[in-house]
């Protein structure tokens, strides 16, 4: 058994993250800035500021999960605050598994990544914001820091849930689409594709996509 922190733990993907390690027997904290609107039994819930948080709850884990998205208060903000995690996920000698966006994967290898291209206006802000959390593990996380920016799936969220299928395929930085050029992923299997990779680490300071 893990002790797991999941960081945005009420919203879409933290909570599936959450639900899915209960199930698997691990410890599981959430945090998040409200309580959620169903809380599962057997999770303890830390409502508060990220960074108010943290120091107290990431020392002691064994796998810190960041699901923040860069909305509201956040916005601007998800890279300063990720740094801190980054850090104090070093400190304490947890695996740190960040959730970033589609957009920072790459169409094929060696092409610009989806973000450097033509974003539409209303995610533009928000993909970006992303990409730079990426390029903060990428290029400045700390050096003992074991690390996996994990990225959905193009059709990923809480519009397109979709069913627990019990399979998924894990890639590297280049998206992954099915025979049909589609891109999906339901909540449950991407929930599952990464407690898996807590329970048995497969990728290290490494960028994964994850899409049937």
């Amino acid at each position: 058994m893990a002790k797991v922190v999941v960081f945005g733990g009420t919203g879409y993907t933290g909570a599936g993250i959450v639900r899915e390690a209960l199930a698997r027997g691990h410890e599981v904290v959430s945090v998040s800035r409200s309580q959620p609107s169903e809380p599962v039994p057997g999770v303890q819930y830390e409502v508060g500021s990220a960074e108010q948080l943290a120091p107290r709850v990431v020392p002691g884990a064994d796998a810190i999960v960041a699901t923040l998205a860069p909305r509201g208060d956040m916005a601007g903000r998800l890279v300063e605050v990720y740094g801190e995690l980054a850090t104090l996920s070093a400190q304490a000698g947890a695996r740190y598994l960040q959730v970033g966006g589609f957009s920072s994967l790459r169409p094929a290898p060696d092409a610009p990544r989806f973000v450097e291209g033509e974003v539409p206006e209303e995610y533009r802000t928000e993909a970006l914001e992303g990409e730079a959390t990426r390029i903060l593990l990428a290029e400045r996380a700390p050096a003992e820091l074991d690390w996996v920016f994990v990225s959905p799936a193009g059709s990923y969220g809480a519009w397109a849930p979709g069913e627990r299928t019990g399979t998924y395929r894990v890639g590297g930085e280049v998206a992954l689409f099915d025979a049909d050029g589609g891109s999906s992923i339901s909540g449950a299997d991407f929930a599952a594709a990464v407690v898996d990779e807590i329970e048995a680490p497969a990728h290290h300071r490494a960028h994964i996509g994850v899409a049937y």
